[in-house]
């Protein structure tokens, strides 16, 4: 390790990808108020961003870490991506031929869904996000085909809605996967909707191509995977799924499920999986890279080389440059990824039994509504996925435990009450739009997530303790937010 990781980890943390990363300079904390070093706040806010752990901090200043010096080379970058796409296959338990797309953000890899589906049909790719209000903000842009912020990780200049060069035209269909009252809707309702919208953009000569939500900002999982099934079978290859994971709420089988499929999957290290922002990575399923077209030029604004699977044809237009923060970024949080990995599942469950029950309790006493992660007649998903459904939290603060209307908090309330609790040392998730005032206006929310590094925390306490540290946690954020809501 050089001496150079060891005065400027909190430099190369924060370089390397869009303005979204940079430190706020009266606070040394990024737009999401997250602090690439260690620190004592209480942080519950792995649906947002986390902060970078003190192991991961030890384990990036020690001999073990990367060398940041060597990453600006293209080829000692290439060969630590290399490796990081070793240490993924053998952390989820996939097949070496499985092959691995970095980028910078969640919010990048909506372009290596459209770089799949491009030249399938004419009349371009119609790309159906099923709840865009729970997916992240900028993908609405990136997305579409457009540019999302005003920089890009190369540090090239460009325009938000701005077209990249290349893509095909995208036509955007939104799906909701809530009601109005913040219910989760169900799975064969939605696969009806799906199944007419497709064929309309079918009969445009679109090609479609769907979005799975494995794990929304709200935890929903939807479609079931019997319904994406049914999807294939109707309309074969003339249609093409990617999963956004980005959350990385998901079990190994579970992503080992959908690229058995041929369906893409994209994860971020930054949310459960507890890295520090920005990064991401999809998995590509068997072929898919050596079968699709040409990297679109625009791309050479966005990728370097390394960061494109070698299979895929066209990837010599991007740089052949290093990314030293990224790469730093990703290893920090494969890091953490490999250490949960290894801790036995049944200790696991233990930590997010305790953790689920204490939220509940905390809802109880404040007397407000979880926003359920999984439809009102299905409980038994909430069984199927531990991990992903019950590693975060949604409290809706417009409504009591019995689901009576108590408060006309709308969404900038949440935000005003998120930011003060961030004042407070406690940094929960950020607010999301899935409930409904009576006036129609969005309600306030909260977000309480528990990560992949807390977790391996609390596993080496005995239970008393664990539960010690979870019921502390929680009172700490009822006392402040019983002076925070209104009666």
């Amino acid at each position: 390790m050089t001496q150079t990781i060891q005065t400027s980890l909190k430099h190369w943390l924060t370089s390397g990808g869009d303005e979204r990363i940079v430190l706020k300079p009266e606070t040394q904390r990024n737009k999401y108020h997250s602090s690439p070093v260690p620190n004592d706040d209480l942080v519950l806010a792995s649906s947002t961003a986390n902060d970078l752990s003190q192991s991961s901090h030890d384990w990036l200043h020690g001999p073990s870490g990367p060398d940041a010096d060597a990453l600006h080379n293209g080829a000692d970058y290439a060969a630590l991506l290399d490796d990081l796409r070793g240490s993924i296959r053998g952390s989820y338990g996939l097949d070496q031929d499985i092959d691995v797309f970095f980028a910078p953000s969640g919010t990048d890899l909506e372009y290596v869904g459209l770089l799949a589906a491009a030249g399938r049909s004419t009349g371009g790719i119609a790309n159906f996000l099923l709840g865009a209000d729970e997916i992240g903000s900028g993908c609405v842009h990136s997305a579409a085909g457009h540019y999302f912020a005003q920089k890009t990780a190369l540090d090239e200049a460009v325009a938000p809605a701005q077209l990249v060069d290349g893509l095909p035209p995208v036509t955007l269909w939104d799906l909701p996967i809530r009601c109005e009252k913040g219910k989760a809707r169900l799975s064969p309702i939605l696969l009806e909707e799906m199944q007419s919208s497709i064929r309309s953009a079918q009969q445009q000569q679109q090609f479609p191509l769907l979005h799975i939500v494995h794990g929304s900002k709200t935890g929903l999982i939807l479609p079931a995977l019997e319904h994406v099934d049914a999807l294939r079978e109707t309309f074969g290859p003339d249609i093409g799924f990617v999963v956004d994971a980005c959350q990385a709420r998901i079990t190994s089988q579970a992503i080992r499920d959908y690229l058995e499929r041929d369906i893409i999957v994209f994860i971020t290290g930054s949310k459960f999986m507890g890295g520090p922002p920005f990064s991401g990575f999809a998995l590509l399923p068997k072929g898919l890279a050596a079968g699709s077209q040409a990297i679109a030029k625009g791309m050479a604004t966005i990728f370097r080389q390394a960061e494109i699977p070698q299979d895929w044809a066209g990837r010599e237009i991007c740089p052949d440059s290093g990314n030293p923060g990224l790469g730093l970024r990703l290893a920090a949080s494969l890091y953490e990824l490999e250490r949960f990995q290894a801790l036995d599942f049944a200790r696991v469950e233990r930590i997010i039994s305790a953790f689920a029950q204490a939220t509940v309790r905390l809802a109880h006493d404040l007397n407000v509504r979880k926003v359920a992660s999984a439809p009102d007649d299905h409980p038994e998903e909430l069984a199927e996925h531990p991990l992903e459904m019950q590693t975060l939290v949604t409290l809706d603060l417009t409504r009591s435990y019995d689901e009576k209307m108590l408060r006309t908090l709308t969404f900038d309330d949440a935000v005003a009450i998120h930011r003060t609790l961030i004042d407070q040392g406690i940094r929960l998730g950020q607010p999301v739009r899935c409930v409904r005032l009576e006036s129609g206006e969005w309600g306030a929310t909260l977000r309480i997530g528990i990560s992949m590094p807390q977790i391996v925390y609390l596993d080496a306490m005995d239970d008393a303790v664990m539960l010690q540290w979870l019921n502390n946690a929680m009172a700490r954020i009822q006392t402040s937010l019983k002076g925070l809501l209104a009666p």
